[in-house]
């Protein structure tokens, strides 16, 4: 029997100045912006962007094809996907896989899910919700499917 082993790892990373890891992290080929937060236990993925001045919580996975803007917040946990599985499962091939564009002034609650959408400025997630259509209206959202609560104060 063979084993791979794969340690945890910051590869390939482009910082902005005054950057916070805590590791134990799994960046790799991504732009994390300037005084942006990275909490530990999080994998985020080739490609994907992180504006200035955002936190990224703890046991969060971001994916390939995601580009979140500045002074965000990212809850524990929160997932964001970029594989709808339309085939019945993983597809592996990544030119099937979509993207997700969060705005500028966005807070996503713990636990969130993310599928490809594009979330405008200044919209709140609530915990736990899963986000499955684009958000073009600034707000508060929450549910499964998220839906809007009200407007943003």
């Amino acid at each position: 029997m063979s084993l791979q082993k794969h340690q945890a790892t910051i590869r390939d990373v482009t910082f902005g100045e005054n950057v916070t890891v805590v590791e134990p992290v799994n960046l790799y080929e991504c732009t994390i912006g300037s005084g942006s937060f990275v909490g530990p236990f999080c994998e985020i993925q080739k490609g994907v962007v992180i504006g200035s001045k955002t936190r990224i919580q703890s046991h969060s996975f971001i994916c390939e094809l995601v580009a979140i803007g500045d002074h965000c917040f990212v809850g524990h946990g929160v997932m964001f996907i970029n594989d709808l599985f339309r085939e019945g499962g993983p597809s592996g091939a990544p030119e099937k896989w979509q993207p997700t564009h969060i705005g500028n002034h966005v807070s996503i609650g713990s636990n969130a899910t993310i599928l490809p959408v594009r979330i405008c400025d200044r919209v709140v997630i609530g915990a736990g919700s899963v986000v499955t259509k684009d958000l073009t209206r600034p707000g508060v959202y929450a549910g499964n499917p998220a839906r809007f609560l009200r407007e943003y104060n």
